[in-house]
């Protein structure tokens, strides 16, 4: 296993000046007041049945996708190249084919790496480890975040200080490399935007943040928090933000959230950066569900343009 110094090292060496500024400067689309309130990315997630697991099929998606979807900017998932976050010739081949295709490289979701928020010292430990190499990598690609789960068990108020504390210890970690840690709510306390916002609060560190999905607010047991009402908690700590999608009615809205609605609430909040399709449908296509999703977002930007 290569060093923490050899690691960033090499990161640094990749990026540049870049790898040495701070989480916010990195933040896509920050500054850019030249363009629309809000930028349209790609969650990876979308086209999830249709990549493998082994790395090939996650370079010939970022090669493909600025043409076929029209989107400038990608946000990444792990799982589509697991094994290769110390793969520096996977990671440059990454690198290579985003500038070739012209699409911007935001962020990666990362999952399977351990509870942030458990209940055992020894397994926070072991989970705050195994993000830490795709910080690196996060910073070589140029992303500004890696998205993280604030994930658990026991007591929801000591379940909150874990959290907190793992965060801190990563956003400290991901300083020097420019790389900020997000939390979507994703499942569990997660998905109680009071819980999460709460989070934040303890966190109190300019590298972790939020990245509200519209969609994530299952309780469990068949309820619900608020989804309107959870962004709107979430908002004020938002690095990133997930335009989930399920469904589409024949105006080519979406069936369950209110996308004007929604994207009012983030306008709001005074974010300006990048707003990632994530369609998890059935009844489409992915291609047509994220081209759905894509048309509805344009529709709602010159609205509350």
């Amino acid at each position: 296993m290569r060093s923490t110094r050899r690691e960033a090292l090499r990161a640094a060496t990749g990026l540049g000046a870049l790898a040495l500024s701070s989480p916010l400067a990195r933040l896509a689309g920050a500054g850019e007041d030249d363009g629309p309130w809000f930028r349209i990315s790609l969650a990876q997630w979308s086209n999830h049945r249709a990549l493998g697991r082994d790395g090939r099929d996650n370079l010939e998606w970022i090669s493909s996708v600025r043409g076929k979807y029209e989107v400038e900017a990608v946000e990444f998932v792990n799982q589509f190249f697991a094994d290769r976050a110390r793969d520096w010739d996977y990671l440059a081949e990454m690198k290579r084919r985003a500038a070739d295709a012209g699409v911007r490289m935001l962020l990666i979701m990362i999952d399977g790496e351990g509870a942030l928020a458990a209940e055992d010292a020894a397994a926070r430990e072991a989970a705050v480890e195994n993000h830490r190499k795709w910080v690196v990598a996060a910073s070589y690609l140029g992303c500004h975040s890696i998205r993280v789960n604030a994930a658990g068990s026991g007591d929801p108020g000591e379940m909150q200080k874990r959290a907190a504390e793992s965060l801190v210890r990563l956003a400290d970690f991901g300083a020097p490399y420019g790389v900020s840690v997000i939390v979507e709510n994703h499942g569990g306390w997660s998905s109680n935007g009071e819980w999460l916002a709460g989070v934040m609060k303890l966190a109190g560190h300019e590298g972790v943040g939020t990245l509200p999905d519209f969609g994530n607010f299952r309780l469990g047991g068949g309820a619900e928090y608020d989804r309107y009402k959870g962004v709107e908690e979430l908002m004020p700590f938002a690095k990133a933000v997930s335009a989930k999608s399920h469904a589409f009615g024949p105006d080519g809205g979406e069936t369950s959230t209110d996308y004007l609605r929604m994207m009012r609430i983030v306008k709001d909040s005074g974010y300006r950066g990048f707003v990632g399709i994530e369609y998890e449908g059935g009844g489409h296509s992915e291609d047509e569900g994220i081209r759905l999703t894509r048309d509805l977002l344009r529709r709602v930007r010159a609205e509350l343009a």
